[in-house]
């Protein structure tokens, strides 16, 4: 008989001991009895049997397993983040047993046949897919880049670092390796596999916790069978079974997204890095707002000019809500043909008081954070030291009274445009519309094909989307988010202010007001 620890998938429980009349290998995946359910398990490490209390015995054993390098960085994740074993191997995606590595001839012939030799733009010999024809200053960063273990592109808006990271992804996969290109947020995805699909065909799929347990499925069959060169997605794309890993690129490497609300409560950019260092890979980290931590950390490669250099002209408005002379220059740019885009900061679940004077947030005195209010408590309170006070009337900073919280989210401000301009298509971007892939596929596709007019919505609006026909930004609520309770709030808020200002003006002159 073999006794043996086991750790239960997606459980902060304690490590157990079962037994199982065969040999296992560690990292196996297998399924105990716990009180009166089946869980599945994986086998962490054989020992001698115990004393002192009886044993279960394993019920099944499946074909997939953990490799040494998933327990490895899993057990990374635990210490470092805080959570149970189990926890940190339910982000991953385990490996199946049953597809033998395919020889390399085979392999060689398949890439043969979806690559075409050509003398590109970078003055060498480049197994490429037809890749996209660098500019000087993209050139330049590419080269750099290459000489790099890991590094932040730095690039502004519309710089053209999607075009880099397909050079980089080109010249990986000629290696013979793979690729994993993580995205902020699944919003992003339909337009960035459009791109990719473009050079790499239908070696690249995408990943997200979107898509269904069948798509799912299919997808790990691909990459099981060795048919996939890029995993692409969301946070979770960085733990699929990938066993070549050559390449990982964080794009928007500022967002918050990356970070996981849930246990393990990793930072994807920071494991990133890690497994980077563990596989032997490049890692490539990129954004047009970098943070500060990631600035200071990494070297630095810029892209400093737009690869379309247009003009933009910013204003700035006094107040928080959308104005009448707003709605007018939104009027006249729908008339025009054009597109525009209007920006109010998320619903959070938290008010804060400010100044309709001077723009100043309510903050706590010993924080130096915007101080939250409490309606019902009728209280204002600091989610930092708890600090608990009366709701103020009076500005703390100049002595204008009286201090107000309203704010507009994106149902008034929908229902406000339609009332005074007839006949405009409005594309609601927000979590509350936006609740499946299809949905945001469609959505999207309307935007293109220019069957809606104005696109409204939340943070989801910031994250690298492209579209040349965007000639007005309008972006509300800034000083909402310069009084968030968070020491980065000034960091946040002029990020924000640069990714959306950049979603327009990327083909031809624009307006942003503030």
């Amino acid at each position: 008989m073999h006794y043996y620890q086991i750790t239960l998938h997606r459980s902060s429980a304690p490590i157990l001991t079962y037994h199982y009349d065969k040999p296992l290998k560690i990292g196996q995946q297998i399924e105990v009895p716990v009180h009166s359910k089946v869980k599945l398990a994986m086998v962490l490490d054989e020992v001698e049997k115990p004393e002192g209390f009886e044993t279960s015995e394993i019920l099944n054993v499946l074909n997939s397993y953990y490799s040494s390098m998933q327990i490895e960085i899993a057990k990374f994740i635990s210490s470092y983040y805080f959570s149970s074993l189990g926890e940190a191997l339910g982000l991953f995606v385990p490996c199946r047993s049953g597809y033998p590595h395919p020889d390399d001839e085979k392999l060689n012939s398949l890439k043969d046949a979806t690559k075409d030799v050509i003398l590109d733009c970078r003055g060498e010999d480049t197994p490429t897919y037809g890749l996209p024809i660098l500019s000087d200053d993209q050139k330049r960063a590419y080269k750099k880049l290459l000489k790099k273990d890991k590094a932040l592109l730095f690039g502004v808006t519309g710089s053209g670092k999607t075009e880099v990271f397909i050079s980089l992804m080109a010249k990986t996969i000629a290696e013979g390796k793979q690729c994993i290109f993580l995205m902020p947020e699944i919003s992003l995805t339909p337009q960035m596999q459009t791109r990719l699909e473009k050079y790499f065909g239908k070696r690249i799929v995408m990943w997200h916790s979107k898509l269904t347990k069948k798509k799912k499925e299919k997808i790990l069959e691909k990459i099981y069978a060795k048919e996939v060169d890029i995993v692409a997605g969301a946070r979770s794309a960085l733990f699929t079974p990938l066993e070549e890993v050559g390449l990982i690129i964080v794009d928007e490497e500022h967002d918050d997204s990356y970070k996981s609300m849930m246990k393990p409560r990793y930072h994807a950019r920071d494991m990133a890095v890690y497994m980077g260092a563990k596989l032997g890979a490049k890692v490539v980290l990129a954004s047009a707002t970098p943070s500060l931590g990631s600035y200071h950390k990494y070297e630095v490669v810029k892209l400093t000019k737009p690869f379309i250099q247009t003009q933009k002209k910013y204003y700035f408005v006094e107040g928080s809500t959308l104005t009448n002379g707003m709605i007018k220059k939104i009027d006249e740019n729908f008339r025009a043909g054009e597109q525009s885009l209007l920006f109010v900061p998320t619903r959070g679940n938290f008010k804060y008081l400010y100044c309709t004077k001077c723009g100043e947030t309510h903050t706590c005195p010993y924080c130096s954070v915007g101080m939250a209010l409490h309606r019902y408590a009728r209280h204002l309170k600091c989610h930092y030291c708890n600090f608990t006070e009366v709701i103020r009337e009076v500005c703390s900073a100049c002595g204008h009274t009286p201090l107000i919280s309203e704010r507009m989210g994106t149902v008034e401000a929908k229902e406000m445009i339609h009332s005074s301009i007839e006949d405009i298509v409005i594309e609601q971007f927000d979590r509350d519309s936006i609740t499946t892939a299809g949905k945001l596929k469609k959505a999207l596709k309307r935007f293109e094909s220019k069957e809606s007019h104005l696109l409204l919505g939340t943070q989801m609006l910031s994250k690298g989307h492209d579209y040349a026909n965007i000639t007005l930004s309008v972006i509300l609520g800034m000083d909402y988010i310069l009084g968030l309770g968070d020491y980065r709030a000034r960091e946040r808020a002029m990020s924000l202010l640069i990714q959306i200002a950049g979603r327009s003006g990327r083909a031809k002159s624009a307006d942003v007001i503030i």
